[in-house]
């Protein structure tokens, strides 16, 4: 039915991407949606946003990422869980859904992967939308997720679900529903393999180069770009934006009052209601 959001799997590259998707209300030539959730999250984050989006004609794809939710979670010894392995495993993805140019949608500290996907592959991607995700040296990881990558400390606390808890609802003003949690806890209560990726992605970020690559490549990408920014972020502040923002050739800022580092988590309406204006201006 269109408008529900379904789950699949799909292989790609030799790794099991679970994904959901939407497909669009009515017939529509629009470019599809790739959703993409940062640290510690799922794509079932988006899950207030997708219908929104068929509802408008878009078809959506949010997909877990590798070591996230109910993707794989390779040994680190059989995938190195750095940058440059994640951006690689989301172009094998990318090929393997047969996706024509999308707009692209990168939240959070993992969100900074799928913006130096759209610089490395610029045909692929016809809009940017950034929220709340690392866009200079200036960003910094918090310590409640740098502490995920300290050796041994970082091994237990990893292993804690109710790391979920903490880390969704710190980055914001809101509670999350308990039957929303549950959803984010299961991997972690299911395998211990999901909080070993975890500390391998948080300790091999490199957040200091990514970020700093990310202000430089910004600098000469000419595509249409969105900066949208939860303003109650404890973490990043709307600054890193209005930084990016003087150098974007085609960009703008939409600041969201009430709204934390996870801006689909807590505001999905906001969101949805900003993405499909932006998705449907005008190229001038």
């Amino acid at each position: 039915m269109a408008g529900a959001i379904a789950e699949n799997t799909i292989n790609a590259g030799g790794l099991d991407w679970f994904y959901r998707q939407v497909d669009p209300v009515g017939t529509s030539q629009r470019p599809p949606v790739l959703l993409l959730h940062g640290l510690v999250s799922q794509s079932y984050s988006w899950r207030g946003v997708m219908p929104t989006l068929a509802e408008q004609g878009f078809s959506a794809i949010a997909p877990d990422w590798i070591g996230h939710g109910f993707s794989a979670k390779p040994d680190r010894r059989d995938f190195p869980y750095t940058p440059a392995a994640l951006v690689a495993a989301l172009a094998d993805l990318v090929e393997a859904l047969d996706l024509p140019p999308c707009h692209l949608v990168a939240q959070g500290f993992l969100g900074s992967v799928g913006i130096q996907y759209a610089l490395t592959h610029p045909d692929r991607v016809d809009r940017l939308v950034i929220i709340n995700a690392p866009l200079g040296p200036a960003a910094k990881l918090p310590w409640k997720i740098r502490q995920m990558g300290i050796p041994l400390a970082g091994d237990m606390i990893t292993q804690d679900p109710l790391l979920v808890d903490r880390t969704l609802e710190g980055g914001g003003p809101y509670q999350i529903d308990d039957e929303d949690l549950d959803v984010y806890r299961r991997p972690f209560l299911k395998s211990s393999e999901v909080g070993r990726a975890l500390l391998a992605t948080v300790q091999r970020l490199d957040l200091a180069t990514v970020s700093q690559a990310i202000a430089t490549g910004l600098q000469d990408w000419d595509h249409p770009t969105l900066l949208l920014w939860g303003l109650k972020d404890p973490w990043l502040p709307v600054s890193l934006a209005e930084t990016c923002l003087s150098t974007l050739a085609q960009g703008q800022l939409v600041g969201l009052e009430e709204v934390g580092h996870y801006a689909q988590e807590d505001w999905a309406e906001k969101v949805a209601t900003a993405l499909d204006s932006f998705f449907r201006q005008m190229v001038v």
